[in-house]
């Protein structure tokens, strides 16, 4: 393997019917937690791991995403005149927060597909794939804490979470060995397996580190449920050719691509605010 972690590819092309009406007409992924969408802290979160290199897979409906990273000279300039000078400052760090290039895939066919869209981009590198709807507060972020586990491996990283029986059904699910390095390797996983078959319960959430091995693979696995191309399919032959070690993330991880987990991450992100944090707070108790 070559190369060094830089490069971080954001799948943002899903059409987010878990949300809908809302994400009819707006990306799921710039639904706000607090005063900041959900792609942003993504961003943060790669650029505070060291991944500076940003790959945005999207699709039709998407462009919102784009004019968000995008310098908005009349905004700025408005603002500044205004002497609003904290938000012209806030404006301005995000538009030049990373240098971004943007994919389009052009059919919905799998986060699998979405990922694979990104290789003309990543080449024979190392990579993170983040999900942005999967939103963690954590004080190592979480990219951060797979890629201290790449660096001291070489090899691919995925961020894993405990679930309740009764929910495994609706995730990835691992089969994992504990290592004498204290590493857990994965042997195998399968996409939401049926509950009492699941063979653990470990769950993939939507954070990865690969080697470029996975895009060869990509290309060769036959699409699974409802015609997708599952990416799960695809690290699950990977592990069988080289080690893929698992993280359990320590953070608080929200599925804000959903309504309830969406409140969840307001309600907690909101009373952490330093601006309105204690009013949110005072608000909640009295609404209890």
């Amino acid at each position: 393997m070559t190369g060094t972690l830089n490069k971080i590819v954001f799948p943002t092309a899903g059409l987010g019917t878990r949300f809908l009406p809302a994400t009819k007409a707006s990306p799921k992924e710039m639904l706000t937690i607090v005063d900041k969408p959900l792609i942003q802290y993504g961003v943060e979160e790669a650029l505070a791991s060291g991944m500076d290199e940003i790959i945005m897979v999207t699709g039709r409906g998407k462009r919102a995403i784009e004019d968000h990273f995008d310098i908005s000279a009349e905004l700025e300039a408005n603002l500044k005149a205004a002497g609003k000078d904290a938000l012209y400052k806030e404006v301005s760090r995000v538009a030049r927060m990373a240098e971004v290039v943007y994919v389009r895939q052009k059919q919905a066919l799998g986060l699998g597909h979405a990922v694979a869209c990104a290789e003309h981009w990543v080449g024979d590198e190392p990579f993170g794939v983040a999900l942005a709807d999967e939103l963690i507060i954590a004080e190592i972020p979480a990219m951060q804490q797979l890629r201290q586990v790449h660096e001291q491996t070489g090899c691919s990283v995925i961020g894993l979470m405990q679930v309740p029986s009764h929910l495994v059904n609706r995730y990835g699910i691992v089969q994992a060995e504990q290592q004498a390095n204290g590493l857990l390797q994965l042997k195998d996983m399968v996409e939401k397996p049926p509950i009492g078959e699941a063979p653990s319960d470990l769950a993939i959430i939507g954070r990865y580190i690969f080697t470029p091995r996975l895009f060869e693979l990509l290309a060769d696995t036959k699409p699974g449920k409802q015609g997708e191309i599952q990416l799960t399919d695809a690290v699950a032959r990977l592990a069988q050719e080289e080690p893929v070690y698992g993280v359990l993330i320590d953070g608080k991880r929200f599925d804000a691509g959903n309504p309830l987990g969406f409140l969840m991450a307001n309600a907690e992100l909101g009373m952490l605010d330093p601006k309105i944090g204690a009013d949110f707070a005072t608000f909640l108790r009295r609404l209890l």
